[in-house]
């Protein structure tokens, strides 16, 4: 069949309009090259082009490793023939959130007997499904999967069994209350959970089946232990029992245990208490994240002391500076830090206020004990500088020169000593006191600034002194990732819960940063991903298009509550800015009054890369003739979610005609348009896929969030 292939294939070489023949690179340069083609597209497409290719395209390097993850256009028929040809050759193949494949398509992976490592995380399995993929696959170690509703262990059958026996890696993500495939994976030594469970109705019976079960999870091989809770009190409960074995046995060889927790989660008793004491004792621990309510001052130092961490998250933890670098610990080997909503973390004891100053001694001994970060997460707190210091958090966070991803409170970002009519990021013009122009001058607005970007190059002659928060972006040359949140901000939808009626009140330096320090931002060369939430000083909005402009990377923008609340004031800028945005893959925007018209979905129309859109708006509106000619333009969109205050069946007549137009074409398309404050939002969330409320509906802070190389 092949040879046939072959025979029909043209002979000519691949020429492009500039008479360059492809064939002339080396294999290397065409591998290198190929690399960056989906895999299908690689087997079904470019293999016919030539002979040289046919050969080219099957080689080990491109079809060991198949990842269709993000690769929205996999359609079944595509996926399906892929397998057909390489099936035997393919070692790795990730499926995560490949939601659109149907189930006969998941099936085809029985075919890849070479498989190691398989991820199906937000497929459509079911046990018999993943009985008769499981048993053809014995050489596979590493696993992904979802837990669904309906699940029974006692489906599975000794081949499949004997396959999850030799497993060292797995990835489980729980919608029902159950153990899943756990206590079948005698041979664990990296666990990843994460708790979706919603449905109440079954959860006494399933609870009471967990506890009764004879089997009990083994962990005396673990070496990671990882799992994330979905706010509401089912998934503790669930977590609960997970964690019962740890009252038995700490493992000896336990590197990363790491819980994620919204809100409070009491403590477990016994596994709780032993873990701590286990862990203080004799664990050297490379990654840790514990509840907060877990967290003991006195136990914390010890574990440290034992410990040579890469990853440490203490959000929302009654934690303190000088407890991180206890007895001069030397934290050297840190590159990931997470102390958001941390209060005192950068004071020495709890005496301090929410808005008090903090202590610049304690940043400077954090920042010389962790000069090796990458990732540091500030937010959610207010960390003030005192005005009488000369020492500044941004200057001294400047130190830093490894940083890749960073999230401050926007009150961190002000300088409480700049004046509001002195400043130099003022740009208006003084007002003439001379009689003569006396009343034929249109007078200043006293207390607004307005950024110009001409103005503000071209004051007195020279250029204005830098701030702190310049001096910290021209350090950080390598970010690729920025947050600066209100430490008071709260998204209007929350997760499992109504949505948010009315915004807290933001920190009063928080106003003190403008358009211009948006316009520093600009600085970040390979800035990849941007979030602006609850940013009161935005004017014009001018400092967004030099971001626009100079970030050509920026490939994740996300903008929520910046300036006036009941007046976009931003828009225009907004606008131009989305103009120069050639890479932007995703774009979320939450405002309480959004006209989403012709004119916004004209210019995200420039966006050609664009795949995601979420617009959160209490009272917005939009015109639907915009949003369709907007989709019909942009043809890589394959989620569009909006939250709005139009009606329930303007909402539902826009959905429905958004999916009969395009859902054919796009099959992972992804539509919800659905009023923000009806009372059956929580129910339209749930059944949206877990990628999207994950990565970009839902707000949340996702600096530092998870250890570095959780999972391949």
């Amino acid at each position: 069949m092949d040879n046939q292939e072959a025979e029909e294939m043209p002979s000519e070489d691949p020429v492009d309009s500039d008479n360059i023949n492809m064939t002339e690179f080396s294999d290397e340069i065409l591998l290198n090259i190929l690399k960056f083609v989906p895999t299908h597209d690689v087997v079904l497409s470019v293999r016919r082009v030539c002979k040289k290719f046919a050969n080219l395209c099957l080689d080990k390097s491109l079809v060991s490793t198949v990842r269709l993850t993000r690769d929205y256009q996999a359609s079944d028929d595509k996926v399906k023939q892929m397998i057909r040809e390489i099936a035997s050759q393919i070692q790795v193949l990730s499926m995560s959130s490949c939601y659109w494949l149907s189930g006969p398509t998941v099936d085809q992976m029985s075919k890849c007997k070479s498989l190691v490592k398989l991820d199906l995380s937000g497929c459509r399995l079911t046990s018999l499904r993943l009985s008769k993929i499981l048993s053809c696959l014995w050489a596979l170690r590493s696993l992904a999967i979802d837990i669904s509703h309906g699940f029974d262990s006692s489906q599975l059958s000794s081949e499949s069994k004997a396959t999850l026996s030799h497993l060292t890696e797995l990835k489980q993500t729980l919608h029902t209350p159950s153990y899943g495939v756990v206590p079948c994976c005698t041979s664990l030594e990296r666990l990843l959970l994460y708790f979706e469970i919603h449905n109440f109705s079954s959860f006494t019976t399933s609870c009471q089946l967990m506890v009764g079960q004879s089997s009990v999870p083994h962990y005396q091989s673990l070496r990671i232990f990882y799992s994330r809770l979905a706010p509401g009190y089912v998934n503790q409960v669930v977590m609960r029992l997970y964690l019962t074995v740890f009252s038995m046995r700490i493992p000896q060889n336990l590197q990363a245990f790491v819980i994620s927790i919204p809100g409070n989660f009491p403590e477990s008793g016994a596994a709780a208490k032993n873990l701590l004491e286990g862990m203080a004792r004799n664990v050297a621990l490379e990654a840790l994240q514990l509840p907060k309510t877990w967290v003991d001052g006195s136990c914390l130092p010890h574990i440290l002391k034992l410990s040579t961490p890469s990853y440490l998250n203490f959000s929302r933890c009654l934690v303190f500076g000088n407890q991180l670098v206890h007895d001069g610990k030397d934290l050297k080997s840190l590159v990931s830090l997470n102390l958001s909503g941390c209060v005192h973390c950068l004071s020495k004891d709890c005496s301090r206020k929410a808005e008090d100053d903090i202590d610049c001694d304690i940043v400077e001994t954090l920042v010389n004990a962790c000069p090796n970060i990458r990732h540091l997460n500030l937010s959610a707190a207010h960390h003030h500088s005192p005005s009488h210091s000369e020492s500044h958090v941004c200057t001294i966070l400047s130190k830093l020169k490894h940083l890749r991803s960073l999230a401050l409170p926007v009150c961190t970002v002000s300088e409480e000593d700049k004046s509001s009519d002195q400043s130099p990021s003022n740009s208006l013009q003084p007002v003439a006191n001379s009689a003569v122009t006396l009343g034929l001058i249109k007078s200043t607005r006293i207390g607004v600034k307005t950024y110009n970007p001409r103005n503000s190059s071209e004051q007195s002659g020279r250029d204005p002194p830098n701030s702190s928060f310049k001096v910290l972006l021209d350090s950080a040359s390598l970010l690729e990732e920025l947050e600066l949140i209100g430490s008071s901000f709260s998204s209007s939808m929350p997760r499992n819960e109504p949505a948010i009626r009315k915004e807290l009140p933001p920190c009063m330096r928080a106003r003190q940063v403008g358009d211009e320090d948006m316009a520093a931002v600009g600085r970040l060369g390979l800035l990849q991903r941007l979030t602006l939430a609850q940013l009161p000083g935005i004017v014009n909005g001018a400092g967004l298009v030099q971001v626009g402009m100079k970030c050509q990377e920026l490939q994740v923008l996300s903008l929520a509550n910046l300036g006036m609340l009941k007046k976009v004031t931003y828009m225009p800028s907004l606008i131009e800015t989305l103009k120069h945005c050639k890479q932007l893959k995703d774009f979320r925007l939450e405002q309480p009054y959004i006209s989403a018209n012709s004119q916004f979905f004209q210019a995200l129309s420039h966006c050609p890369s664009l795949q995601r859109l979420c617009i959160i708006s209490r009272h917005g509106t939009f015109q639907p003739d915009a949003v369709m000619s907007f989709m019909a333009s942009c043809r890589d969109v394959i989620m569009c979610h909006m939250f709005t205050g139009e009606t329930l069946v303007a909402c539902r007549n826009l959905q429905q005609a958004l999916l009969q137009s395009f859902q054919e074409e796009r099959p992972a398309l992804n539509v919800i348009v659905y009023p923000l404050l009806h009372e059956g939002l929580v129910n339209v969330i749930r059944d949206a896929p877990l990628v999207h409320l994950e990565e970009i509906t839902l707000f949340k802070s996702r600096v530092a969030e998870d250890p570095p190389h959780l999972w391949w």
